[in-house]
C-alpha cells in the first residue's frame, strides 16, 4: 500500500527535472467550438524522447545507490518507458539492458538503441517482455526498473499533475488520462484529488485493452485473455498492482474508446497543432469527446494529456483510413439495387450531393446489384439515419457497415469476388503478430487438407496482422476442422455469417 501523503511528498521532489522538461498546457481553440467546452492538452509529446514516461524512469533510477547502479538496470517496455530509462541510466553513466515485445514498432526500437540502451526482443506482447526482464534481473542482480507499478515511478508521473496544477488559471473540471499499467493516473490522481477534491479524474483506454476498467468493475485486478496492441503504448493485460489501489480511491471512471474513435482523435489533434499522436497518446482526447456527448455538459475547463508521439509513419495510412468513420464524417453500406436500366442513377439521386469516398460494385444476379459505398456526412448520426431511411422508402435494402470490422478491414478491397459453383465455403479471419515473415509462417501453418478458396492480406502498419481465408469444408468434416484451427495457435473468428461477405463474397453455389 502507499501512504498517499508520502507519496505527495516524493511528487514534490522528484528529481525528473535532471532530464525532463516542464511541458505546455495549450488552448485547443478548435476543439473548444465543437465541443463548446474550454479545452485543453498537456503536451507531453514534447519531451525529448516524446513521451511522459522519462520522469518516472529516471526518478526511480535516480533513487538508485551507487551500489545497485553498479549492478545494472533493466527494464521492459513497449517502447516510450525504454527510452526513459535509456536516457535516464546513461545520465547517471548505466548502459541499462531493456527487453521490448518483438511486436514494438520500429522508431521505438531504433531510439532506445540510439539513447545508448541495449535491445532485447522476446515475445510478442509488454507481459512477455516483462516476464523474462524479471528472469534477466533476477540472474544477474541488475535492479528491475517497472514501468508503472513502482512508487518512485508513480511519484515521477505524478509531477504532470503538479504542472497542470500550477498552470491552470481556474481549477479543471476534469482532466483524462490514458491508461495502461495504471503508473500516470496514479500518481496524478493522487495529485489532483488531494489539490481539489472536486476535479473529476477519468482513465481512457482502449475498448479492446480495458484493464483497469475490468479491474474497477470487478473490485480486483483481473487478467485480460487477449489485448489488441493498436494502441501499443498501453496494451497491458493486467493493471498494476499499486496504480489499482490508489485508483479505487481516487479515479472517477474509465472510459473506453474503440480504434475509429481513437484516429479521429489523432487527426483532431494534427488539426490543431500539426503533432501527430501515437495511438495511446491520442486516447485521453478521444475519451473527453465521448464524455462530453454522454453527458452534455459545456462551458467547463476540461484537460488531455497528450502523453506519447512515437508512431511509425507507415501506421498512418491505417490512421488516415478510420478517422472519418471515427469522427462519424463517413459511414459505410451495402445497397441492394436493382439490375435494371436507371436504378444506379435513381440509387445516386437519393444520396444527394454528398461526397463518394468510394463505390464498388458487382453483378450479383438478373434480378440484383450489390453496391459498397463510402458516403462523406456533415452531420453525423443524424444524417447518417436520414439516408437509410431514404434509401428503405425507396425500397433500395441498406446494411450500415460502418462498424463492421470486416467490411472495414477485408472487404472493401475485395468487392467483385463471388464464385459460382464454389461450395461448403467457410470464412474466418485471423490475428497475428506483425514482422518480417509473419505472413510466411501464417501461410506454412495453414497446409492442410482443405482448399483455400478465398485469402486477403493488407499490411496495415500494424502491429497484428490481418488475414481473411476462406476454406472448403463439407458439414461432415467440421468437427475435424475446428480441432484444425484451434491447434493453430492463432486468434481467430468466424465470420460465414457476416452480411458483407454474404454479399459481396459469398458464394453463388
Amino acid at each position: 500500500m502507499i501512504n498517499i501523503d508520502n507519496l505527495l511528498e516524493k511528487i514534490k521532489t522528484a528529481r525528473v527535472y535532471d532530464v525532463a522538461r516542464q511541458t505546455a498546457l495549450e488552448y485547443m481553440p478548435l476543439m473548444s467550438v465543437r465541443l463548446d467546452n474550454k479545452v485543453y492538452a498537456k503536451r507531453e509529446d514534447q519531451q525529448d524522447v516524446f513521451s511522459f514516461k522519462i520522469r518516472g524512469a529516471y526518478n526511480k533510477i535516480s533513487a538508485l545507490s551507487a551500489e545497485q547502479l553498479s549492478k545494472g538496470i533493466i527494464g521492459a517496455s513497449a517502447g516510450n518507458h525504454a527510452q526513459g530509462i535509456a536516457v535516464g541510466a546513461n545520465r547517471l553513466g548505466v548502459q541499462p539492458k531493456i527487453v521490448m515485445p518483438k511486436t514494438t514498432p520500429d522508431i521505438k526500437v531504433d531510439a532506445v538503441k540510439r539513447m545508448g540502451g541495449e535491445v532485447i526482443l522476446h515475445g510478442n506482447t509488454y507481459d512477455d517482455a516483462s516476464a523474462y526482464a524479471h528472469e534477466l534481473s533476477a540472474e544477474s542482480g541488475a535492479s528491475y526498473v517497472h514501468p508503472y507499478d513502482d512508487e518512485e515511478v508513480i511519484a515521477g508521473q505524478g509531477t504532470v499533475a503538479m504542472e497542470i496544477t500550477q498552470q491552470s488559471e481556474e481549477p479543471p473540471y476534469a482532466v483524462f488520462i490514458p491508461v495502461g499499467g495504471g503508473g500516470l493516473i496514479a500518481g496524478m490522481a493522487a495529485w489532483l484529488k488531494n489539490d481539489n477534491p472536486d476535479i473529476k479524474v477519468i482513465g481512457v483506454e482502449p475498448d479492446d485493452a480495458p484493464c483497469m476498467y475490468e479491474a474497477l468493475k470487478a473490485g480486483e485486478r483481473v487478467v485480460l485473455d487477449h489485448v489488441g496492441i493498436f494502441a501499443d503504448g498501453v496494451a497491458v493485460k493486467q493493471v498494476g498492482e499499486l496504480p489499482f489501489e490508489l485508483a479505487k480511491q481516487l479515479v472517477d471512471e474509465v472510459i473506453l474508446v474503440n480504434t475509429d474513435e481513437t484516429c479521429a482523435a489523432i487527426k483532431d489533434i494534427y488539426d490543431e497543432s500539426r503533432s501527430i499522436m501515437e495511438p495511446a497518446g491520442a486516447l485521453a482526447l478521444a475519451g473527453m469527446k465521448k464524455y462530453v456527448a454522454r453527458e452534455k455538459i459545456n462551458g467547463k475547463n476540461l484537460i488531455a494529456i497528450n502523453s506519447g508521439a512515437n508512431i511509425n509513419f507507415d501506421r498512418l495510412r491505417h490512421v488516415a483510413e478510420r478517422a472519418e468513420i471515427g469522427e462519424q464524417k463517413e459511414s459505410i453500406f451495402a445497397v441492394t439495387i436493382p439490375e435494371r436500366p436507371g436504378s444506379f442513377h435513381e440509387f445516386c439521386h437519393l444520396l444527394g450531393n454528398r461526397g463518394i469516398t468510394e463505390f464498388n460494385y458487382r453483378y450479383a444476379d438478373e434480378k440484383n446489384a450489390h453496391v459498397f459505398a463510402g458516403i462523406q456526412l456533415k452531420e453525423g448520426e443524424k444524417e447518417k439515419q436520414l439516408i437509410l431511411h431514404r434509401l428503405e422508402e425507396k425500397q433500395f435494402p441498406v446494411v450500415d457497415l460502418s462498424h463492421d470490422e470486416l467490411a472495414k478491414q477485408h472487404i472493401r478491397y475485395m468487392v467483385g469476388g463471388r464464385s459460382p459453383g464454389l461450395n461448403n465455403e467457410r470464412l474466418y479471419r485471423f490475428e497475428f503478430p506483425e514482422r518480417p515473415g509473419a505472413l510466411l509462417r501464417f501461410l506454412s501453418t495453414l497446409r492442410g487438407q482443405w482448399n483455400i478458396s478465398l485469402f486477403h492480406y493488407r499490411n496495415h502498419g500494424a502491429d497484428y496482422g490481418r488475414v481473411l481465408a476462406g476454406f472448403q469444408v463439407p458439414d461432415n468434416e467440421l468437427e475435424d476442422f475446428q480441432c484444425f484451427l484451434d491447434e493453430l495457435g492463432y486468434s481467430y473468428g468466424d465470420e460465414t455469417q457476416n452480411p458483407a461477405y454474404q454479399l459481396f463474397l459469398g458464394s453463388l453455389g
